[in-house]
C-alpha cells in the first residue's frame, strides 16, 4: 500500500466490511470509507446518484474527493467520473468486484490492486 494513501473509499451494496462490493462507481448504493492509518470505517450513501439520468458518475467523484479519499476501489469507472476523480487527484482502482469490502481492502493493502491510468468502461 502507497505510504501516501491515507483514505480509500470502496463501491458498496451496503455499509459495513462485509457487504459486496458494488461493481458499479457512479451508481453504486453507496462507499464504505477506510481510514487505513487506523483501519476506522464510515458510510457515504450514494443513493442520490443513482436516480440521476445523467452525470452521476461525476457527481460521485465530486463527493469521494470532499469526503477527502486518496484512492477509490471499484469495479467499473466511466470516463467522464474517472476524468473527474484523476482532476481530484483521487487514485482509481479498478476491477474490483466478486467479493466483499473486506477483500478489497485487504487486497489493496498487500499491493494487489494496481491503480488504473484510464477508465475501463
Amino acid at each position: 500500500m502507497p505510504d501516501f494513501i491515507r483514505k480509500i473509499a470502496v463501491s458498496s451494496e451496503g455499509p459495513s466490511l462485509d457487504d459486496a462490493v458494488d461493481p458499479r462507481f457512479g451508481r453504486a448504493g453507496g462507499f464504505v470509507v477506510v481510514d487505513m492509518t487506523d483501519m476506522s470505517v464510515d458510510y457515504i450513501d450514494n443513493g442520490a446518484s443513482q436516480t440521476m439520468a445523467m452525470g452521476a458518475g461525476i457527481e460521485t467523484a465530486e463527493r469521494m474527493a470532499r469526503a477527502g479519499v486518496q484512492a477509490v476501489l471499484s469495479g467499473y469507472v466511466g470516463p467522464k467520473a474517472f476524468a473527474a476523480l484523476e482532476a481530484a487527484g483521487v487514485r482509481v482502482c479498478q476491477n474490483v468486484d466478486g467479493g466483499s469490502v473486506r477483500d478489497a481492502v485487504e487486497r489493496f493493502c498487500r499491493g494487489e490492486l494496481p491503480f488504473a491510468d484510464a477508465p475501463n468502461r
